[in-house]
């Protein structure tokens, strides 16, 4: 369902459909991975789960616990010290700078503190990811509105960040992870800073995208979210995780 209630889809949702009915299969796999700072001692020892194709899963656990950085762990913006961490078939330790941003390309992420550029409007910040690429505009310019529209931003395209609500701009967070068609998203305590109302209405966003076919990891400590879906959590305390399916 749509965040008003009514059925609705991602633009180009079709792509995602086709790569869930290929099967499951393993998005992300960690094993036995370790991580440390310089000669500190490790902040993730042995950590071992797989993300399958097309799941949702919450990943949970007290402040400092190390939630974000294992969000970049998965995002592939750290390197494990030990261990050994699998991203759509390849070895992390063998990826080439050159293919990272390839694998990226792949995953949408929804940082915690937004990183919308404040000189864009909301349908350029959007936009962004396709433009860099070298996008021409006339290829994405109504898939950028569709999605705004989905995501409740319609009459917010051509704000700028700096007259946007909390609310509102963690849903163009949203969208710009969403605009790339990912296979994973990743979101950092996307709830934290909105009321409960409108963490319902995100957590709805993110459910209509698995249902499509997107692997969901949700790094949160609200309880009341996780209460609300029948999902996995893993649960990250003294630098160990702890599944519960």
């Amino acid at each position: 369902m749509g965040i008003d209630g009514r059925q609705s889809s991602v633009p180009g949702a079709s792509g995602l459909v086709g790569r869930r009915n290929q099967g499951q299969s393993t998005v992300i796999r960690f094993e036995n991975v370790g991580l440390r700072y310089g000669m500190g001692p490790e902040i993730l020892r042995d950590i071992s789960f797989q993300v399958p194709q097309g799941s949702f899963q919450f990943l949970s656990g007290p402040s400092g616990a190390g939630k974000t950085t294992l969000l970049r762990l998965l995002f592939l913006s750290l390197k494990p010290t030990r261990g050994l961490i699998t991203v759509f078939g390849k070895d992390r330790a063998r990826v080439s700078p050159r293919e990272l941003p390839l694998l990226r390309r792949r995953m949408g992420v929804v940082f915690q503190d937004f990183r919308l550029l404040d000189h864009m409007t909301t349908y350029e910040n959007v936009a962004l990811p396709l433009r860099v690429r070298g996008r021409d505009e006339s290829s994405y310019r109504g898939d950028v509105r569709e999605l705004l529209k989905w995501v409740g931003l319609g009459d917010r395209m051509n704000a700028l960040p700096p007259v946007l609500s909390g609310g509102e701009k963690q849903r163009a967070a949203i969208a710009r992870a969403l605009i790339e068609q990912p296979e994973i998203l990743l979101a950092d305590e996307p709830t934290g800073n909105v009321d409960p109302p409108l963490a319902r209405r995100l957590l709805r966003l993110f459910l209509e995208l698995n249902r499509l076919g997107t692997a969901v990891v949700i790094a949160t400590h609200d309880l009341g979210l996780m209460e609300q879906v029948d999902a996995r959590r893993m649960i990250l305390a003294g630098g160990r995780l702890e599944i519960h399916d």
